[in-house]
């Protein structure tokens, strides 16, 4: 099995113990200090991505070994760990309307859409593969922290106003299950993605900090409004990040969404497909479903099918938020619940609500009960 490294330090260490190495994957990382070590030391059978090496240490490390090299490219192919909000707004001036066009995440959007939402051009459909599946190896890293039942997704659609009430609800909820114990995870977008995020930010603060920051956001109630950054930035200077964590999983398929700058850590992709059954494969501690659109709707169906094969050994609760929205406005609650009570869907562990109370309530009682499908 091939052991990855994460830092320098980690890997002369290694190199100052073994008389061998073998089996291990470097993602990119400056290599040129220990070029005395790499030109001594027999090296064998290892992964060296996007690394920076002298020409001396790539030619002998090239005989036994698997150099990938960088490519010109406006983003990281090899990136070794998540996204930060900083990163990804980099350069960012908060105060001119025009400010997001300046950063990382603008500039590899732009490129996104030049060379195609679905390339054809062999370099960039390997890039993006490429730096996909480093996000992937990031991600599992990250979750690696955390038992698997305590990570939950709340899914819902990006227009959800600040000023809403199921916004502040959402808040308060991601608020009570990060103070909990819980790995909040959404789509990392705005509108409920972004309430989900902010709870996690709030967490371990008191539940006045969520009227505080309330009264800043509605300054800019939707993603489009010129200072929806800016309000979010002076939230996040009024209450600088604590302990809690949480995770944004975007893309820039629907790069038209920006990230959202409460995410603690964001695994961003290219291939919105990865992400998604990504997204629902680790949230094994059940899925909160807000109202959305079409998306939402989808990622519905795909966390229904997991369920009732059991792709990932049992199944975890689908809770629906906001019964008018489930039950009339899009009906998918009550074919779900027939088709479970008809048993054509299995092991569906569903639940419908207008009370985060309930929904809390709801979690607990599904992890305290043992039965055939959950041990």
């Amino acid at each position: 099995m091939t052991k990855e490294i994460t830092s320098v330090e980690e890997f002369k260490i290694l190199l100052d113990r073994e008389q061998t190495i073998t089996s291990i994957a470097v993602q990119n990382l400056d290599l040129r200090d220990l070029r005395k070590e790499l030109l001594t030391v027999p090296v064998k059978d290892c992964l060296f991505l996007g690394c920076r090496l002298t020409d001396a240490m790539i030619c002998r490390l090239q005989k036994n070994n698997y150099i990938f090299p960088t490519l010109d490219l406006p983003y990281p192919i090899y990136p070794n760990k998540l996204y930060t909000a900083e990163e990804l707004y980099a350069s960012i001036d908060l105060q001119p309307a025009t400010s997001y066009e300046a950063t990382l995440d603008k500039a590899i959007y732009d490129h996104f859409i030049r060379t195609g939402k679905y390339t054809t051009d062999i370099k960039e459909s390997l890039a993006r593969s490429l730096h996909d599946q480093s996000i992937t190896n990031a991600l599992q890293d990250f979750i690696q922290n955390y038992e698997e039942t305590n990570i939950m997704a709340i899914m819902g659609g990006h227009g959800l106003s600040r000023s809403h009430e199921n916004y502040r609800k959402v808040v308060h909820l991601s608020k009570n299950l990060t103070e909990s114990g819980k790995l909040m995870v959404s789509g990392g977008g705005p509108g409920a993605m972004e309430a989900t995020h902010l709870g996690a930010w709030l967490a371990g603060r008191p539940d006045t900090a969520i009227d505080e920051a309330l009264a800043i956001l509605t300054q800019a109630p939707l993603f489009t409004d010129n200072q929806w950054l800016s309000t979010a930035w002076a939230v996040i200077s009024k209450f600088p990040i604590g302990s809690h964590q949480s995770l944004g999983i975007p893309t820039w398929l629907y790069g038209h969404e920006p990230p959202t700058p409460f995410a603690s850590h964001i695994a961003k992709y290219f291939t919105n497909s990865i992400r998604e059954d990504g997204l629902l494969a680790i949230a094994k501690g059940g899925v909160i479903f807000t109202p959305g659109s079409a998306g939402t709707v989808q990622e519905v169906f795909q966390e229904v099918t997991q369920n009732h094969y059991l792709t990932l050994q049992y199944a975890s609760p689908m809770i629906f938020f906001d019964s008018t929205f489930w039950t009339e406005d899009w009906p998918v609650y009550p074919l779900l619940k027939s088709l479970a009570d008809s048993h054509k869907l299995k092991h569906l562990n569903l639940g419908l609500y207008d009370d985060v109370a309930a929904i809390q309530d709801h979690l607990k009682s599904f992890f305290l009960y043992k039965n055939g499908y959950y041990v």
